[in-house]
């Protein structure tokens, strides 16, 4: 069947500006990438879960554009998401010749966004990439907006660079081979972005939970489409987190605390995140920023949508200790994003005891 033609949500950052195609059928489609090569060789880092499912697929679509085609086929997992696995992209590059005319193209979720994403702003100072998300959390988050990261043992997402993509493809029809664990978790960064920056678009997800779980397509690509829209335009205000940015992370410091301290990837990302925002959503409550009713709103559609509302028990100092390391801490104080009214967030501190309330109420 012949790829239906892509929406088109564009991300406005001058000279870096690139746009985000959304649809189906078109991740293999070859005017999907028509006017990105320059004359260099494309080569397509996957892992081995996704490399049999779409690699080739890619590969041929990418020979229509490109002189010289390659696979580098990475490990599966967070735990991966490591210096030493980075060095074999590395590797794969210098080994085949590659030179500044290379184009990276990330075909996989967060982990592959992200180490693509380093390793062609570290490769020969720089080379250009692409993101072509296969789940559903890197196509609504990940893939859009230039974060590029691999973690570290004493903290996620700590080294990194910022190196905006030439282009995000979006299509819908590649999760329909994604694990209901992965597509769930996906549906924690969609929720995310009603609470901080659209209350309809909460009450949205919320009349259209049963139709998301179900991968309908028309309620699949309205939340892809409003979730890259909200994405964009605080990415464009903000390309650097230095300030507004920050809002987007709504979830991520509970939930990366998670992540660490049970070990990368015994729970997924946005399993992290889902939880985390519950967290967070009752720490603004406690702040007196949000009524407890729609704190429990937000654990309520979390819970719906088949993501994990009571973190694990970690210890309370340990929560504390894994929470100073993050990119908002400021002196050593733990910096959250918080709720300041339905679809409005900020970044502030909290008292630990306060902060030892959320996580005694929500650990177990």
């Amino acid at each position: 069947m012949h790829a239906e033609p892509p929406e088109h949500v564009g991300i406005d950052l001058a000279e870096r500006s690139y746009e985000i195609l959304i649809g189906a059928r078109i991740f293999d489609a070859p005017h999907s990438y028509a006017g990105l090569g320059n004359g260099g060789a494309a080569v397509v880092v996957t892992n081995t879960t996704v490399a049999p499912l779409l690699a080739e697929r890619l590969l041929t679509a990418l020979r229509t554009q490109y002189p010289r085609v390659l696979l580098v086929t990475l490990p599966d997992g967070e735990e991966h998401k490591t210096w030493p696995t980075l060095n074999l992209i590395f590797d794969a590059l210098l080994q085949a010749g590659c030179d500044r005319a290379t184009t990276l193209f990330a075909l996989g979720g967060g982990v592959i966004g992200d180490l693509t994403g380093f390793a062609a702003a570290c490769f020969m100072r720089g080379v250009a990439f692409v993101q072509v998300p296969t789940t559903l959390l890197a196509q609504v988050d990940s893939s859009v907006g230039g974060k590029t990261a691999v973690n570290h043992p004493l903290g996620k997402n700590m080294i990194g660079v910022f190196h905006q993509p030439l282009r995000v493809v979006v299509d819908l029809d590649v999760l329909d081979t994604l694990p209901e664990r992965e597509f769930n978790a996906g549906l924690a960064e969609v929720i995310k972005y009603g609470p901080i920056a659209d209350a309809a678009f909460l009450g949205w997800i919320e009349a259209n939970l049963p139709a998301l779980c179900a991968r309908d397509k028309p309620a699949l690509r309205h939340a892809v489409k409003r979730s890259c829209q909200i994405k964009t335009a605080i990415v464009a205000q903000d390309e650097r987190e230095a300030d507004l940015r920050a809002v987007l992370n709504f979830g991520h410091t509970f939930g990366h605390a998670i992540e660490n301290g049970l070990g990368y990837g015994r729970w997924l990302h946005g399993e992290a995140v889902g939880c985390g925002m519950v967290m967070a959503a009752d720490l603004s409550a406690r702040l007196g920023l949000i009524d407890a009713g729609y704190a429990k709103r937000i654990r309520d559609i979390v819970q719906r949508a088949g993501l994990p509302v009571v973190g694990p028990r970690l210890g309370t100092p340990r929560y504390l200790e894994l929470m100073r390391v993050d990119k908002k801490a400021r002196a050593g104080e733990i910096r959250f994003v918080v709720i300041e009214a339905p679809g409005r967030a900020g970044v502030r501190g909290a008292p630990d005891a306060l902060v030892a309330q959320v996580i005694e109420a929500h650990t177990a």
